[in-house]
């Protein structure tokens, strides 16, 4: 075999990595065996609970959102955590004292440690965990219960019916990973359970709560846990939140970052009950979320690896390509439309996400956060 053939070879095979979890795990899921669910009529208190922080401008609706569902489910128990908000948020949610009760932090304590506050208050058996710019279903608490008549339900993540905000690049390429992931979670839950859950909207069991500490991850700890103690995590259609995507770039790469970075601070914490985990949900683990991580490792040296490979052949050849690539990826990044606008938001997205896995793996992690504006 030819030093070219190698090189081409390699490059072949960081791409393919680079392109399983959004092209080849899908088919890889689509050969699996169905698990079906068993949905049936069942009555028990729920409890809605959601962290704030400075998030003045979306409670309004969320508030107003927030009466449509007590409308429908009176018995339903709505509780906040403040996180020490300095733009009137607390007052905002004490006024709508009739419809919730909202417990005002300390401090910056961080999104983990408020909903552990708000779960030893709450009086539910099924916890509803969502965010304050997400947007419910009215009729959620009636489509919800019935999956949790089925007893190896253990938890259900809601699907999310995300719109591009202001319709800038950044907001639709954000639309498009979430109707991916969307699409991957539904196919997951077709074989078995689901690799972790959205903050924006999942619901647990209460006695399948798990103990963590406030730097990880809380939704994702908490979902998985489902998994963990032998029960299933699925994906519920019918169930359904509102999403707007952010508009801006800076602010999606900064959250990219902080996802990433504490998304590999939580692996570290949950690996050695994610090796107890069966086979095949071992399989769904390694191809949604860890190939995912490690993507724009994957995207460069097949890069440099297919450059190599034509340099053999012709340095000038290789050197143009170069040359073209880079001219290709300044446009791509000072674009705001098109097709190549996207590839390069795209792109960004994939390295952002790695910075923050680097992050993570150096013990860089953060537990506060700050809401994005453009929504």
């Amino acid at each position: 075999m030819t030093v070219t053939a190698i090189l081409a070879g390699l490059s072949a095979t960081f791409w393919a990595l680079f392109l399983y979890p959004y092209a080849i795990y899908p088919l890889v899921l689509g050969m699996l065996s169905r698990r079906p669910i068993h949905p049936r009529p069942i009555q028990c208190p729920v409890s809605i609970l959601f962290c704030a922080y400075n998030e003045i401008e979306c409670l309004p609706a969320k508030i107003d959102n927030l009466r449509e569902l007590k409308a429908a489910c009176p018995q339903l128990e709505i509780l906040v955590y403040d996180d020490a908000s300095t733009d009137g948020t607390f007052e905002l949610l004490a006024g709508a004292g009739d419809l919730l009760k909202v417990v005002r932090g300390p401090g910056r304590t961080g999104k983990a440690a408020g909903m552990k506050r708000l779960v030893a208050l709450s009086n539910g058996k099924v916890l509803v965990f969502t965010d304050a710019n997400i947007l419910l279903a009215a009729d959620l608490v009636e489509r919800l219960l019935p999956y949790y008549g089925d007893p190896q339900i253990g938890g259900v993540a809601g699907t999310f019916r995300g719109s591009a905000g202001q319709g800038t690049v950044t907001s639709s390429v954000g639309a498009a990973f979430l109707s991916l992931d969307e699409r991957l979670q539904i196919m997951e839950s077709r074989t078995g359970n689901i690799m972790g859950a959205s903050g924006g909207l999942f619901s647990v069991r209460r006695e399948l709560y798990p103990d963590f500490p406030d730097t990880v991850q809380d939704d994702f700890t908490v979902s998985m846990s489902v998994i963990f103690r032998g029960k299933r995590l699925v994906k519920a259609p019918d169930v359904v939140a509102f999403e707007k995507t952010i508009a801006r770039r800076e602010e999606e790469l900064s959250r990219k970052v902080r996802i990433g970075a504490r998304a590999f601070h939580t692996h570290l914490f949950l690996r050695p009950q994610v090796a107890r985990m069966a086979l095949r949900d071992r399989m769904k683990y390694f191809s949604r979320k860890m190939l995912r991580w490690f993507g724009g490792v994957f995207l460069a040296l097949g890069a440099v690896f297919a450059l190599a490979a034509v340099a053999t052949l012709s340095v000038t050849a290789a050197a143009v390509l170069a040359a073209g690539a880079l001219v290709a990826i300044a446009i791509s990044l000072r674009s705001s439309a098109g097709h190549l606008a996207k590839l390069g938001e795209m792109g960004l997205a994939i390295f952002a996400t790695l910075f923050g896995v680097v992050q993570g793996m150096r013990g860089r992690t953060k537990a506060t956060w700050s809401p994005a504006k453009s929504r």
